[in-house]
């Protein structure tokens, strides 16, 4: 018999009739949404929706409320698995070539990133996407939280691309992108742009933007009248693309890892990663020491 959202509501309070008497201090423990994002099962959105299509389980009873604080000592499964004790907070970086799918699943069967990870690779996230014929840097991570905060408008970190358009564009004619667009009724934030050469009939420019909407690049550069033939996202944030390969991944350090994302520390417990050739990498994106 699964629990009403104010049965899970009344578990909270300790017995306590809801509503009446109920204590300032919170219950102990986490958020369930929360505990499954750090355990890699889903971003917190996507278990509050597992949550109430009645998949998750706590102490044998199937809940429909994300409003329950679990600990510990609570056993809970997903789909009739148990759920796993959440490993540390993990990130990635990763080259993703042209090509593939930023999805889970392609309803057109389309290859996707997760296709082609390393097979003992955990359980990860891609932070935001690239569409198919874009390459470039991709963060991953095994925690939604994480997932959640990098995705936030707020965050507002910068994101570069190195874009070749077909044509002989001057400097002047990225004024609208500059100043900011409207394109079908959509508001498009000022970029940055700076055009560094001309080779044959294309021409390579720099671009930055602190927003992530669907083919926003592209669909900018239609509306100045010059079509992208190559996109490649070599930052985001503070950490870089460098001279990781289409395809190869490496782990960022736990340590750089907290200090950029304003974490709490964790113990650095060693963690198991896919075998990979030693690369020379700045500082941000360098594999952890074993």
């Amino acid at each position: 018999m699964p629990l009403t959202a104010s049965e899970t509501r009344l578990s909270q309070a300790a017995g306590m009739r809801y509503g009446l008497r109920m204590s300032n201090t919170p219950p102990p423990g986490d958020r369930i949404a929360k505990v499954l994002a750090r355990a890699g099962v889903a971003s917190r959105r996507e278990a509050e929706r597992m949550i109430e299509a009645g998949r998750v389980s706590v102490n044998g009873k199937t809940i429909n409320s994300p409003a329950l604080n679990v600990t510990a000592k609570d056993k809970i499964t997903v789909d009739g698995k148990p759920v796993s004790e959440p490993e540390p907070s993990r990130l990635w970086l990763y080259h993703k070539p042209s090509g593939l799918v930023t999805t889970t699943r392609d309803e057109k069967g389309r290859a996707t990133i997760f296709d082609n990870l390393p097979e003992d690779m955990p359980r990860v996230m891609s932070v935001g996407r690239l569409d198919l014929n874009s390459e470039g840097l991709l963060l991953l991570t095994n925690d939604g939280g994480i997932k959640r905060k990098l995705e936030l408008p707020a965050t507002g970190w910068l994101r570069k691309y190195r874009v070749r358009v077909n044509g002989r564009p001057k400097d002047e004619d990225f004024a609208p992108l500059r100043k900011g667009l409207v394109i079908e009724g959509e508001r498009f934030q000022p970029m940055t742009v700076t055009l560094d050469r001309q080779q044959g009939a294309n021409a390579w420019l720099t671009i930055g933007l602190r927003e992530g909407k669907n083919r926003e690049i592209r669909r900018a550069m239609e509306d100045i009248g010059y079509a992208v033939n190559r996109l490649l996202r070599v930052s985001y944030g503070p950490f870089q693309l460098g001279n990781l390969k289409p395809g190869e991944v490496e782990e960022i350090r736990r340590r750089v890892m907290r200090d950029q994302l304003g974490l709490d520390a964790e113990p650095d417990t060693p963690a198991k990663r896919p075998v990979r050739p030693q690369r020379k990498r700045p500082p941000i994106g360098k594999k952890p020491r074993k």
